[in-house]
């Protein structure tokens, strides 16, 4: 009897010792699949990336369907969509829209935002048929984002697609000597850096791109809640900084962006002169890039005599106003920015008539 149960002793321990050994096998495949996604994170932005992208998308779908229900009606021509670039990508499209009537117009030309690694021009063109019914031909700019491809290949493309709407002014109704940059987070950030581009010839040596206009062509930027300053986004610590962090990675190519050629030519605070037009600038008061980024950039502008145009809000203001607050049309705050805006340019667009 001793003897059998001494059996089914040594039974229970080899069983036992065989379940442990395939536990600890799992647990080190575990560990091993743990380290390879680690390692794979950190060798490669694209898969958070790809995460981020898809927030973005969502929440730009659900923008669009609130900025929809202010569209006009009537009083705006969709002059349709045109491929700016020498290939057949979508990336290197426009689409324009037009007060109806004959013209040239002054045109808003507008870059969308997205984080440099998401985004369409669809997210924007809502809001640019309501500033069109104003009296102006809007249009809308698509552009490669990261990682698909690196800085500054953005830049090249949305240079491109300047001198396209240069060379196709009449056909787009564009009073080529009256045109505004404008653009929207990351899009503020490439709306200020053409500007830049566009106005000061030692920068535009320094990022070896010939500006598709002359400055005398621009007349005003509107930049909303943007980025300017490249160094101060290395400093933050977080969740945001992490994202902004990855996106940065992706859209340089490089995760040393703010120690490099990147990270020194998109900091557009360092490059603005007198010469830099007219600017409309804006961001919530509950977005941490407003006193970040937002209002370092006016003050600058300031300092260089730029006529800037500030929309702030205090801090303990509410409802508290989010990131990109402006396309939310719903918000009394973004009724009173689109007004801001609509009051900017009918005073940069009359004042640079040429008559």
């Amino acid at each position: 009897m001793a003897e059998h149960r001494g059996g089914r002793g040594r039974k229970h321990l080899l069983h036992h010792g065989r379940s442990r050994r395939r536990w600890l096998r799992g647990a080190v495949v575990a560990g091993i699949l743990v380290l390879l996604v680690v390692v794979t994170l950190q060798a490669t932005p694209w898969p958070s990336a790809l995460l981020i992208r898809s927030v973005f998308e969502k929440g730009g779908a659900e923008t669009v369907a609130e900025m929809e229900p202010y569209v006009p009606a009537t009083g705006v021509e969709d002059l349709g969509v045109h491929q700016y670039g020498d290939d057949d990508s979508s990336d290197t499209t426009l689409r324009a829209f037009s007060a109806d009537g004959e013209g040239p117009l002054p045109a808003v030309v507008w870059i969308h935002g997205g984080a440099w690694i998401s985004g369409h021009r669809e997210d924007v063109e809502p809001y640019l048929q309501i500033l069109a019914a104003e009296g102006y031909t809007t249009i809308a700019l698509n552009y490669t984002v990261g990682p698909d491809a690196v800085y500054p290949t953005a830049v090249n493309q949305l240079n491109e697609a300047l001198a396209y709407i240069d060379a196709h002014a009449e056909e787009l109704r564009v009073d080529p000597e009256r045109i505004v940059l404008a653009g929207d987070s990351a899009g503020a950030q490439l709306a200020s850096q053409l500007t830049v581009l566009t106005t000061n010839p030692e920068y535009a040596q320094l990022i070896g791109i010939e500006p598709a206009l002359a400055s005398s062509q621009l007349i005003g930027t509107i930049l909303n809640c943007g980025v300017y300053d490249m160094r101060r986004m290395a400093d933050l610590t977080g969740i945001a900084a992490w994202g902004f962090k990855t996106a940065l990675w992706a859209y340089t190519g490089t995760k040393d962006w703010s120690a490099t050629y990147a990270g020194a030519t998109m900091s557009t605070i360092d490059f603005v002169t007198e010469d830099f037009p007219s600017t409309y600038i804006s961001g919530g008061n509950g977005d941490g890039l407003t006193w970040l980024q937002s209002v370092p950039m006016a003050e600058r502008l300031q300092s260089e005599g730029v006529e800037v145009t500030r929309l702030f809000w205090p801090e303990p203001h509410q409802p508290s106003l989010q990131h990109e607050y402006q396309f939310h049309l719903d918000l009394d705050e973004a009724q009173t920015a689109l007004r801001e805006t609509i009051a900017f340019l009918a005073g940069i667009t009359a004042s640079n008539d040429g008559s």
